[in-house]
């Protein structure tokens, strides 16, 4: 137990005349966010202007969480991106640093 349940409980012994609500299920923590399927992570420059683009496919997850990730890894590795159409761009060729950090979350990468 927490220490706000044990709070809780003295609380409600102490207090008897209160009325008894339902009793509330507590969550079960967070795992974290894995992919079923295999992630492709591909460099690209064509297209952007001689710029080197790191692509990541392949996710499972709503758009949200997608974004979600792509604001974590960019603040992560201090680089610039975004995340449109179920994939995440990130700016420059970080390609290894990429596949460190989604295999840290518990990702899968092809290849």
């Amino acid at each position: 137990m927490n220490g706000l349940e044990d709070a809780l409980k003295k609380f409600m012994a102490d207090n008897p005349d209160l009325p008894a609500g339902e009793d509330v299920a507590m969550p079960e923590k967070d795992e974290p966010k894995r992919c079923a399927d295999k992630l492709a992570v591909a460099i690209e420059r064509k297209g952007r202007g001689g710029k080197t683009a790191t692509i990541i496919s392949g996710f499972t997850m709503s758009d949200d969480e997608i974004a979600s990730l792509a604001r974590e890894m960019k603040s992560r590795l201090g680089t610039g991106g975004s995340s449109r159409g179920g994939e995440i761009l990130i700016q420059g060729e970080r390609r290894r640093e990429v596949i460190d950090y989604l295999r840290a979350k518990g990702f899968k990468i092809n290849g």
